[in-house]
């Protein structure tokens, strides 16, 4: 899950939501509302990082090097960089596992992993093979950004850039306006095919994102718990006015139809409506130079879905 928590691409906010459905006195959209993508913040530097070979496995790493504008030094990365600008740097994982051969064979001065890369036996391999491996910090929560940011911008050496890139981000991050109305939102993280329906609660990662909008995440202003069974009774005593999820976790569970027809869901204000935001996977919880503007779609979205 944790790399699906995951969470950059140049692109524009699509909004599939254009025809609206009346039903009686309220509206309903026919469609959910869609981020598939969102511009990266970039800085240019002068430095020149120490590290000239280098294997992005830590959720968000290779997107955070690249904005730094050192994408010549990245020679692999893992299956959750999803940003265009990295389609040609070779995926060395098999889903979210590391792949110890492909690896080895790239001959890297480095590889920067976080707590969830593994499987521990690969990772016991690259150090067997004398490869530089550096573990850096997961960022949950946007206050925890700058740290993910420094500790990979160090790794690579060059500390600047690393600071460069924060501090343009946070520039980025204040221009943020928030919502007239503070809408009740809940995070649903879904896996149809695999009967996984869960509301997220305080410590998501969704929740820092809800809250830097200006609505209120009813799911961990209840629950303590990032990730806590669905049931009926209780999405329904949430009542949010928004659902939010990932593309294709709304995708497995039949689209916004699907979605629906999911126990307690058609008793919510948010189902009644079909207020919907479904953001791409690897996007959401990613917490790097794609938050910004993921941020700034998300808030129009709100906006859009509570129209």
């Amino acid at each position: 899950m944790r790399k699906e928590r995951s969470v950059i691409t140049l692109g524009v906010l699509t909004i599939t939501s254009a025809a609206l459905l009346l039903t009686g006195c309220s509206t309903a959209q026919s469609k959910a509302i869609e981020i598939s993508s969102a511009q990266v913040t970039t800085v240019e530097s002068s430095e020149s990082p120490l590290a000239q070979k280098v294997v992005a496995l830590a959720n968000g790493a290779g997107e955070i090097i690249s904005a730094m504008g050192f994408k010549s030094i990245l020679i692999g990365r893992d299956i959750a960089s999803t940003d265009a600008d990295l389609r040609k740097v070779p995926i060395v994982t098999s889903g979210h596992q590391v792949i110890a051969e492909k690896i080895i064979a790239l001959t890297p001065d480095l590889v920067i992993i976080d707590k969830s890369t593994g499987p521990q036996s690969a990772l016991d391999a690259l150090a067997v093979a004398g490869i530089r491996v550096v573990k850096t910090p997961e960022a949950w929560t946007l206050s925890e950004l700058p740290a993910k940011v420094r500790a990979i911008a160090d790794a690579i050496g060059a500390p600047a850039s690393g600071s460069a890139l924060s501090a343009a981000m946070n520039s980025s991050l204040s221009t943020l306006g928030t919502a007239e109305r503070k809408s009740r939102v809940v995070f649903l993280y879904l896996r149809g095919g695999s009967s996984i329906y869960l509301i997220g609660g305080k410590g998501s990662g969704a929740d820092s994102l809800i809250t830097a909008i200006g609505a209120q995440d009813v799911g961990a202003a209840t629950l303590a718990n990032p990730f806590n069974a669905m049931t009926s009774e209780l999405i329904a005593s949430l009542n949010p006015d928004v659902i939010l999820v990932m593309s294709k976790g709304l995708q497995s569970v039949g689209g916004l139809k699907g979605l629906v027809e999911l126990p307690g869901i058609a008793q919510t204000d948010a189902g009644k409506n079909k207020r919907v935001i479904a953001v791409d996977d690897s996007l959401l919880l990613s917490f790097g130079p794609r938050t910004p503007d993921l941020l700034s779609k998300l808030s129009a979205a709100m906006a859009k879905a509570m129209k």
